[in-house]
C-alpha cells in the first residue's frame, strides 16, 4: 500500500487487539489484489436500548488505481454481530469477494449473465472519458472508460457492436460493464 492503513474507533475506545486483528486481515489482502493504494477501516459501536451489549459496524474502503471500494457490514440485529472479532471476519470476507470480483473485471474475466444486453457504439468522447452504446430498444446508455472490459476504451470505435450489463444511474441508464 502507497498509504498507510487508516483505522478509526467510533463509540469506542481505541484496542490494541481490535487493531491488531485489522492489521493482520488488511495484510491479506494484497493476495486478492496487487494495487491497492490505501486502506481506511473504521470500527463503530452504536449503543441500543432494550439490548444487551454494543452491536458493532464495520466499514472498510479500499482505494485502487481505478476504484474505490467502500464494504460496510452493519449488524441489523444479529446476535453474531455484538462480537467485534466477528464483525470484522465478515466484512474482511465482504472486502475479499469485491477485490476478486474486481479484479475478474479487470483481467476481462466476467462470466456472460443473462443480464447482456447487446448494442453499437454511436459516439466516442475520448477528451471525457466516455461514450454512448445504442441499445437494441433505441435508448441512449452511458458508459465511462474505467468500465470496458478487455482491450479496453482505446480499441472501440463508433459502430463496434458490443455487449454491455446496465445499471440504472440518477442520471440515466449507463454500462456497468462493457465487453468489446
Amino acid at each position: 500500500m502507497q498509504i498507510p492503513l487508516q483505522i478509526t474507533f467510533r463509540g469506542i475506545p481505541p484496542s490494541e487487539a481490535v487493531e491488531a486483528k485489522i492489521r493482520e486481515k488488511v495484510s491479506k489482502l494484497d493476495k486478492f489484489h496487487s494495487h491497492i493504494m490505501a486502506c481506511r477501516v473504521v470500527v463503530e459501536a452504536e449503543h441500543q436500548r432494550h439490548h444487551q451489549g454494543n452491536q458493532y459496524h464495520i466499514r472498510i474502503d479500499i482505494t485502487t488505481p481505478r476504484k474505490e471500494l467502500v464494504i460496510s457490514r452493519e449488524h441489523h440485529d444479529k446476535q453474531a454481530y455484538e462480537d467485534v472479532y466477528v464483525a470484522i471476519r465478515d466484512a474482511f470476507n465482504a472486502a475479499i469477494r469485491q477485490l476478486e470480483d474486481y479484479a475478474r473485471i479487470q483481467r476481462g474475466q466476467v462470466k456472460t449473465h443473462d443480464l447482456e444486453s447487446t448494442g453499437t457504439i454511436t459516439r466516442l468522447l475520448p477528451e471525457k472519458d466516455h461514450g454512448f452504446i445504442a441499445a437494441m430498444d433505441g435508448r441512449e446508455i452511458y458508459f465511462h472508460r474505467n468500465s470496458v472490459a478487455g482491450n479496453g476504451f482505446d480499441s472501440l470505435k463508433v459502430d463496434d457492436e458490443i455487449r454491455y450489463i446496465e445499471e440504472s444511474d440518477d442520471l440515466g441508464p449507463q454500462a456497468s460493464i462493457v465487453y468489446p
